[in-house]
């Protein structure tokens, strides 16, 4: 379940994918961070903040069904961006958007880094090039 401590929302309405969710004034959650909200039975679900809408209502993305939701469930802000497994141990496997695995291999061991899927590309020189 999630903790009524830090920064915890309602929901005001459900469209579909898109959630908006009231917060407390002056702390509406960043564009693009992840918000948890708790379906209850151990299960949750992971929106992305798209668009700060005013009345200190902020518009989501659902990366997952919304059914079941409704208006006043509790919405944690995470304070970061959804964030992914990257390095060796990730080649050759397939995950969701939230990083989850979802090719039936099992989860990953404890994954070496993680980083967010919003970030800057690359700079070139940091690229490698090979034939």
């Amino acid at each position: 379940p999630i903790s009524m401590a830090e920064n915890t929302g309602k929901i005001v309405q459900v469209i579909g994918p898109v959630v908006d969710i009231r917060y407390p004034a002056g702390r509406l959650p960043a564009l693009n961070h992840a918000v948890v909200i708790d379906r209850g039975q151990g299960q949750s679900l992971t929106v992305e903040v798209a668009q700060h809408i005013g009345d200190e209502i902020v518009r989501c993305i659902a990366m997952a069904s919304t059914d079941g939701l409704v208006r006043g469930m509790d919405c944690l802000d995470t304070g970061a961006p959804i964030q992914v497994p990257v390095g060796s141990q990730v080649l050759g496997r397939m995950f969701n958007v939230l990083g989850e695995t979802i090719d039936e291999k099992g989860p990953l061991p404890q994954p070496e880094k993680r980083m967010p899927i919003h970030r800057s590309a690359p700079a070139f020189d940091q690229q490698l090039t090979s034939a």
